[in-house]
């Protein structure tokens, strides 16, 4: 649908990804639009898949959640079954906050988030190492977040959007 998206729907979406508590009124008045318009459009984009969820992000030092490492997963087997069912586990992991699959010597790229060095020491031990698929892990703490953003680089897309990160 990214070929369909023309300028007011590109404001819509950088608004909302911006600040998803913003109010329908309040998108309409920003794009230019009444409020039944703008809502119907917001719809489309949400029946499309494009618009996903709405959330809250949270601030994590805040709620001491402040030891955030990147690691890197070999699998002892990719075979299928292993990959599968090491996606499977992950997926109830709620200490990795992002997995991606990865090319190159590695299988996995994990993002995870703990209270500290011996919750990240427990999560290796009781939760990552105990599934019986890894062979190796290399883990890099974060010293300091440079950049951290959810927004997509709506510029990419449509040439109507600037981003404002």
């Amino acid at each position: 649908m990214s070929d369909a998206l023309d300028a007011v729907d590109a404001k819509i979406l950088d608004l909302i990804q911006h600040d998803a508590g913003l109010s329908v009124a309040e998108i309409a008045d920003r794009v230019g639009l009444s409020s039944s318009p703008c809502w119907r459009r917001i719809k489309r984009l949400e029946d499309a898949g494009i618009i996903q969820r709405r959330v809250t992000i949270l601030d994590r030092e805040r709620l001491g959640l402040n030891f955030e490492v990147y690691c890197t997963v070999k699998l002892s087997l990719p075979t299928k079954d292993n990959l599968e069912a090491f996606d499977a586990a992950i997926a109830r992991m709620p200490e990795v906050v992002s997995c991606a699959t990865v090319t190159g010597a590695a299988d996995y790229e994990l993002r995870v988030v703990t209270r500290d060095m011996h919750a990240f020491d427990d999560f290796l031990r009781d939760r990552l190492l105990s599934l019986g698929l890894v062979s190796n892990i290399e883990s890099r703490i974060v010293i300091r977040s440079v950049k951290h953003t959810t927004a997509a680089p709506l510029g990419l897309v449509s040439p109507y959007v600037s981003s404002k990160d």
